[in-house]
C-alpha cells in the first residue's frame, strides 16, 4: 500500500479500515477480513497486520471473538487516536535487531574482563527471573545495557537505552508484550548465553549473528504469542458457554 506522508504502515492500515467502516462497508458486529486478506490487500508483512489489528483493539474499533475472527464493535471508539498508539512492538524489534546486532559485533571487540563478568552476573539474575516469572525483565534489560557499555561508545549505549525505554512508553507496543507475558513468553536464556560467549571470546562475526538470531526469534514469538492470546480468549469464552449450558440442564 502507499503510505500517506508522517504515517507509518499499520496506522494507515488503521485509517483505511476505519474508513470502511465510517462508509458501512463493515457494520457493528461484522467480521472484518482475515489476517492473510488483509496482507493481500494492503501487501504488507503479517507483522503490519497483526500490530493494526491490536491497535483497533486498543482504539476500541474491534474485537477478537470466540477464534473465530476479528469482530467491529458496536461501542463508540475510545478517546486514543491511531497516532497515539506510537511505535509497534514488531517494528521495535526490527531496529534493534539492527543496531543491537552491530552493537554486540563491536562490544566483542573493545569488552574487558570486567564487562564480561558482568554479563555472566547478570545472566544469573534473568535465570533467576525466569524461575519466578518476574513481569520486569529488568536483568534482560540490563544485560543488553551492558552490552552497549562494553562497546565504550556514549552514542551506542543512547540508542539502545532509547530503544529499551520504548518498551514502556508505547501503548501499542506495551499492549503486545503484556500479550506475550500472559503467554509464557520470557527471556531466552540460551540465547543471551551464545551471544555472551561470542563476545567473551571476541568474535564480532558470531556476537553480530548470535544477536540478530535472538531478536528473530523474539519477532516469531510474539506472533505466536498474540495469536495464541486469541485461542485463550475463544477457550475461555467455550469454557463459560460449556458453563451456562450445564447450568440449564440441571434447572430442567
Amino acid at each position: 500500500m502507499t503510505r500517506p506522508a508522517g504515517r507509518k504502515l499499520y496506522q494507515a492500515i488503521i485509517d483505511a479500515l476505519q474508513a470502511d467502516i465510517a462508509s458501512g462497508r463493515f457494520a457493528a458486529g461484522d467480521r472484518l477480513p482475515t489476517e492473510r486478506e488483509l496482507v493481500d490487500r494492503f501487501s504488507v508483512s503479517r507483522l503490519t497486520v497483526r500490530e493494526a489489528v491490536i491497535g483497533m483493539e486498543i482504539l476500541g474499533l474491534v474485537e477478537a471473538r470466540r477464534g473465530s475472527g476479528v469482530y467491529v464493535t458496536a461501542g463508540a471508539p475510545g478517546l486514543l487516536q491511531p497516532s497515539d498508539l506510537d511505535i509497534g512492538a514488531f517494528e521495535l524489534i526490527e531496529a534493534r535487531r539492527l543496531v543491537e546486532g552491530e552493537c554486540a559485533a563491536l562490544a566483542a571487540l573493545t569488552r574487558s574482563d570486567a564487562d564480561v563478568a558482568a554479563l555472566r552476573e547478570t545472566l544469573d539474575r534473568m535465570i533467576a527471573e525466569n524461575r519466578i516469572d518476574s513481569p520486569d525483565e529488568f536483568a534482560d534489560r540490563e544485560f543488553h545495557r551492558q552490552i552497549a557499555r562494553a562497546t565504550a561508545n556514549d552514542a551506542m549505549v543512547l540508542t539502545v537505552e532509547t530503544l529499551w525505554d520504548v518498551r514502556h512508553r508505547s501503548p501499542l507496543c506495551v499492549a503486545v508484550l503484556d500479550r506475550a507475558r500472559r503467554a509464557g513468553v520470557k527471556p531466552r536464556i540460551e540465547d543471551h548465553r551464545t551471544i555472551l560467549d561470542a563476545i567473551a571470546a571476541g568474535d564480532p562475526d558470531a556476537a553480530r549473528h548470535a544477536m540478530r538470531r535472538h531478536l528473530g526469534r523474539v519477532i516469531e514469538h510474539l506472533l505466536e504469542a498474540t495469536q495464541h492470546d486469541a485461542l485463550e480468549r475463544a477457550r475461555a469464552e467455550a469454557a463459560e458457554l460449556r458453563a451456562r449450558a450445564n447450568r440449564f440442564s440441571a434447572i430442567r
